[in-house]
C-alpha cells in the first residue's frame, strides 16, 4: 500500500510530454527504488504519525495499602486509591494536533524537493547519454565520409602516377632511335641528331618532375587524411569510454547493477516553449516544495505560540478516592465497615509567567527566522528562474544560428569537393570544410542539450512539467 501510495504522489505532475516513454519509465523505477527518495518519504510517514500521538494525558492511578488497619470511624481502613484525569486547557490539543499535522506537511514538501532533484539529476544525465549517443554516431559517419575520401585520393594518386610514367617512356625510346641513325648516318647527320636528342632530354626530365610534384601532392593528400582518421577514431573510443561513467550512475540512481542495460536514448530534438516567461515565475512562486515547506512551518510555529499561551492556563483534573474499610469490634458490637467513594477535583496554578512568555517569543521570534528564509528561497529562485530564461533563449539563439552555418557549411563542402574531382587541387580545404561541418553538427546538438537541460531545471523550480507546453 505504501509503495502504490509513493508511486501515486510522484506520478503527480507527469504530464504529455514529448520526450521517449522510456524516461517516464525510468523516472518512475528510480522513484520506486532509490534509497534516498526512500529515506526522505519514510521521514514524512514518520513526521505523519506524530499526530496520532496528541492525547489526553495518562491517567494517574493511586494505590496505598496499609500493613496495619488503620482504625478509623468509620471501621479499620485497608487501603487508599485515587484515580485522577488531568485536562488541558480547552483547544489545547486541537493546537498540538496542527502543529503536528504541519511539521508533517513542512516533511512532507522536504520529500517533493528530493524528488524533484533526483528527477533533475536523472534527466540531466539522461540527457548527457542522448548527447553522447548522437555525438557517437556523428562521428561514425564522419569516419566513413573521409574513408571515402581516402579512396578517392588514393585513386587520383595511383592515376596521377600512371598517367605521369606514360610519356616519360616515349621520349626515351625516340632518343634512342636517333642515336643509332645518327651513327649510320655520318658526321653532318650526327651534330642536328644530337641537338635533337638534348631537346628531347629536357621535355623527358621536366615530364619527370611534373610527375614527381603530381604524385607527391596525392600522397600528402592521403596522408592528411589519414591523419584525421586516426584523430576521430581516438574521439570515438574515448566518446565509448564516456558512456560508461553516465550509464552506472543512471543504474545507481535507481538501485540496481552498475552493468545493468540502459536503453540508448532517443536523438533530442529542438524544440520552442510556449509558455510566457511570467507564467512560469508565477508557477514557481504558487509550486516550489521549499516555499510551502516555510508556509508549513510557519503555521506549525503559530500553533506552538497558541500552545505556549494555552500552557499558561490552567489544567483541571478530575478523579475519584477509595477507601475500602472493614467493620471493627468494639464491645462486641460491630462498628462501621462502609466502604467510601469521594470524587476529586483538582487544578493547577500557572503562576510563574516567565516561562510561558519565553516560549511565546521563541516562536514569534522562530516566525520571523522562517518568514526571512522564505524570502531568501524566493530570491534565489527567482535569480534562477532568470538565469535558466537566459540559457533557454541563447539555446534557442544557438540552435537557429547553427542550423543555418551548417547549411553553409555543407553547401561550401559541395562546391569544394567539385572542385576537387575537377582539378584535384586545395583538398586541405576540403578537409577543413569538413571539419567545420563536423564543429557545427556538434555544437547544435550541445545546443540542444542545453535546451532539455534548461526545460528540466525550469521543471525543478516550479515543480511541474514544462514539456508539454514545448512544441
Amino acid at each position: 500500500m505504501t509503495k502504490l501510495l509513493l508511486t501515486l504522489v510522484l506520478l503527480a505532475g507527469f504530464g504529455s510530454v514529448s520526450l521517449a516513454q522510456s524516461l517516464d519509465d525510468y523516472l518512475i523505477k528510480t522513484a520506486e527504488n532509490n534509497p534516498e527518495l526512500k529515506a526522505a518519504y519514510n521521514d514524512y510517514l514518520a513526521a505523519s504519525e506524530r499526530g496520532n500521538q496528541v492525547s489526553l494525558p495518562d491517567p494517574e492511578l493511586q494505590v496505598g495499602f496499609f500493613f496495619r488497619p488503620m482504625e478509623r470511624f468509620m471501621g479499620n481502613q485497608q487501603a487508599d486509591i485515587r484515580l485522577m484525569q488531568m485536562f488541558p486547557w480547552f483547544g489545547m490539543l486541537k493546537a498540538q494536533e496542527s502543529e503536528a499535522d504541519q511539521m508533517a506537511l513542512a516533511q512532507y514538501q522536504l520529500f517533493l524537493d528530493a524528488k524533484n532533484n533526483l528527477f533533475y539529476q536523472f534527466k540531466t544525465t539522461w540527457y548527457a547519454l542522448a548527447e553522447l549517443q548522437q555525438e557517437i554516431r556523428i562521428t561514425e559517419e564522419n569516419l566513413e565520409i573521409l574513408q571515402q575520401y581516402q579512396r578517392m585520393a588514393l585513386i587520383r594518386f595511383e592515376s596521377a602516377s600512371t598517367s605521369a610514367a606514360g610519356p616519360n617512356a616515349t621520349p626515351m625510346a625516340s632518343s634512342s632511335n636517333s642515336s643509332v641513325s645518327a651513327g649510320a648516318g655520318g658526321m653532318n647527320t650526327m651534330g642536328n641528331q644530337s641537338k635533337g636528342m638534348s631537346n628531347q632530354a629536357k621535355s623527358a626530365g621536366m615530364s619527370s618532375l611534373a610527375a614527381m610534384s603530381t604524385s607527391g601532392s596525392g600522397m600528402t593528400d592521403v596522408l592528411r587524411i589519414r591523419l584525421q582518421i586516426n584523430t576521430l577514431e581516438n574521439d570515438l573510443q574515448l566518446l565509448e569510454a564516456n558512456k560508461i561513467p553516465l550509464q552506472v550512475q543512471l543504474n545507481k540512481l535507481m538501485n540496481q547493477d552498475r552493468e545493468a542495460d540502459i536503453t540508448n536514448p532517443e536523438p533530442l530534438s529542438a524544440f520552442e516553449l510556449s509558455l510566457e516567461k511570467e507564467i512560469i515565475l508565477d508557477s514557481i512562486s504558487a509550486n516550489n516544495p521549499m516555499l510551502a515547506m516555510y508556509d508549513a512551518e510557519l503555521m506549525a510555529l503559530e500553533s506552538q505560540k497558541q500552545m505556549a499561551k494555552l500552557d499558561g492556563r490552567p489544567m483541571l483534573g478530575a478523579g475519584v478516592n477509595y477507601m475500602p474499610f472493614k467493620p471493627r469490634i468494639e464491645d462486641g458490637m460491630s462498628m462501621g465497615g462502609n466502604n467510601m467513594i469521594m470524587p476529586m477535583v483538582t487544578m493547577t496554578l500557572p503562576i510563574y509567567r516567565k516561562k510561558t512568555n519565553a516560549r511565546i517569543k521563541e516562536a514569534e521570534l522562530l516566525q520571523e527566522s522562517v518568514r526571512f528564509n522564505k524570502q531568501n528561497t524566493l530570491n534565489q529562485l527567482e535569480i534562477g528562474w532568470s538565469k535558466a530564461i537566459r540559457d533557454l533563449e541563447d539555446a534557442n539563439r544557438k540552435v537557429s544560428l547553427y542550423d543555418a552555418q551548417l547549411e553553409l557549411a555543407k553547401q561550401n563542402l559541395s562546391l569544394l569537393l567539385t572542385a576537387y574531382a575537377t582539378n584535384g587541387q586545395d583538398f586541405e580545404e576540403v578537409l577543413r570544410a569538413q571539419q567545420l561541418v563536423l564543429d557545427y553538427e556538434f555544437s547544435k546538438i550541445s545546443a540542444i542539450t542545453k535546451q532539455h537541460n534548461t526545460i528540466a531545471l525550469l521543471d525543478l523550480l516550479s515543480a511541474a512539467s514544462l514539456n508539454s507546453y514545448s512544441n
